[in-house]
Formats: structure tokens, C-alpha cells, sequence
């Protein structure tokens, strides 16, 4: 076994602590982790990502089920047009956009580039998420009309496609917002959704990608121990103050990865 592979299982237990620690943003680490450690192409690494996204979310959600956290009736509804897009844009889009989006000087702007830039915007975004104050989001009077909803979820969808997050910090304002839900029932529904989108989506690569099950099985698995370790240990660690330390740290990787891609 490679040096590289030997550390590439190490971040994977990584990645499980900080899901089993803060509850989330652990999986943002993935496509990082696959691409500058391992060397994967981006469209394969956002592939691994969302199975290992999803199947991460999967043990999330039975453990929130266990506490009366997940709303699964509005989670499937929602989730609905997310899955639509997310194996819309891993099974026809994604394939179809040509590999040089455009040259100009000597340079070329390539997809591979685009995928990771738009990783890194997103990254960003999730850094704010876990950087600012936490303040309760206010809810809506009431329901909004389901079409509305429903493009929301092709959005969002589309993102978590293209960039092979979950996308639960997309997932909570909006299920609070949209769908006048708790905070903390948001966060256990958000991972029904990111389970079945992110499973679904990864259907779609099955088709169009050649997938070494044997390191995505072992990666995944050695995640979830993580995620078990991680949640043992957040009984005895402050998770806010990691959250924003993470944050921070989410942010720095973003900057490189932009440096990276565009240097």
C-alpha cells in the first residue's frame, strides 16, 4: 500500500470525526482529500464523494430517527426535485460539458478547474455558515407554495450534483424556512435528504464512471468509524468551538484550492 493511499484512509477517519463532532462539514472535506492527496480526477473524487456523503448521512439519520428528529414525510417531499436534479446533472450534464470551457491568451479554463472552483465558492459559503454567530433563523407565516419549493430543491439539487456535497448547510435554513420546521428536527430531516440525494446522484455516476469499489467500501467504512468515534467524543468536546476553528480551516483550504486551480 502507497504512502498517499495510507494517508488518504487517514483523512478519511478525519472526515468522520468532524461529522461525528460538529454534525456536519466533515464530507466537504472529501473532494479535497480525493483530488490534491490521491490524485483523482474531480468528476471521479465528487463521484466517491457523494457516496461517502450519502452513506455517512444514512448512519446520521438513524441516529437522529432514534431521538424523534427526522420529519421523513416532508424529507421525501422535499427531497423529490433535489434527487431529480442531482441525477439529472451526474448522469447528463456533467458528461456533456466539454473539457476546455474556454482559452483565451494561452490560458484554458478547463471543467476539471470549473468543478473545484465551484467547490471552493461553496466551501466558502459553508465557512461563513460555521464562522458566524449562531442565531435563530425566523420562520416564514406559513408554507410556501409547493412549486416554489420544488424549484428551490432543483437548485440546490443541481449544486450538490455538480460539487458532490450534500449540501445539509443548504438544506436547514430552507426546511426552516420553507417548511416552518424546529432547528433541531431541520438538522435530522436535512439528512434524509442528503442521504437520498447523494445515493441517487452517485446512480447516476455508476453508469458513467468506472468506480474502484474496493477503496470507496474500505474509505467509506473507515469514515463511519469516524462518525462513531467522533459522536463518542462530542459528549466530552465543546462542538461549537470546533465548529468555528473548522470553519476558519474550511475557508483557508477554499483560498488554496482557488490559488491552486488558477495559478
Amino acid at each position: 500500500m502507497e504512502a498517499s493511499q495510507i494517508l488518504g484512509y487517514v483523512g478519511a477517519l478525519i472526515v468522520g470525526l468532524v461529522l461525528g463532532l460538529i454534525g456536519g462539514g466533515g464530507s466537504i472535506l472529501t473532494v479535497p482529500l480525493l483530488v490534491y492527496l490521491l490524485g483523482y480526477n474531480p468528476v471521479i473524487a465528487t463521484a466517491y464523494s457523494l457516496f461517502v456523503v450519502g452513506t455517512s448521512a444514512m448512519v446520521g439519520t438513524y441516529q437522529k430517527h432514534k431521538k424523534g428528529l427526522v420529519d421523513f414525510k416532508t424529507g421525501l417531499a422535499f427531497s423529490f426535485p433535489s434527487f431529480l436534479a442531482v441525477y439529472a446533472s451526474r448522469r447528463y450534464l456533467l458528461p456533456n460539458i466539454p473539457e476546455i470551457l474556454f482559452s483565451t491568451n494561452g490560458f484554458s479554463f478547463t471543467k476539471n478547474m470549473g468543478i473545484m472552483i465551484c467547490f471552493a465558492l461553496i466551501m466558502v459559503l459553508a465557512a461563513y455558515a460555521m464562522i458566524k454567530k449562531e442565531k435563530a433563523i425566523p420562520k416564514a407565516s406559513g408554507q410556501q407554495p409547493y412549486y416554489k419549493t420544488f424549484i428551490q430543491g432543483l437548485a440546490i439539487g443541481t449544486t450538490t450534483g455538480i460539487i458532490g456535497a450534500g449540501g445539509g448547510f443548504l438544506y436547514v435554513p430552507a426546511l426552516v424556512l420553507w417548511a416552518n420546521m424546529p432547528m433541531k428536527k431541520a438538522v435530522g430531516t436535512s439528512l434524509i435528504i442528503v442521504t437520498i440525494n447523494s445515493l441517487i446522484g452517485f446512480m447516476g455516476d455508476v453508469q458513467t464512471l468506472e468506480i474502484a469499489w474496493d477503496f470507496l467500501l474500505i474509505f467509506t467504512g473507515i469514515s463511519i468509524i469516524g462518525i462513531v468515534l467522533g459522536v463518542f467524543l462530542s459528549k466530552f468536546i465543546s462542538s461549537k468551538k470546533l465548529k468555528k476553528s473548522f470553519g476558519y480551516f474550511i475557508l483557508i483550504m477554499a483560498v488554496y484550492i482557488m490559488y491552486k486551480e488558477l495559478k
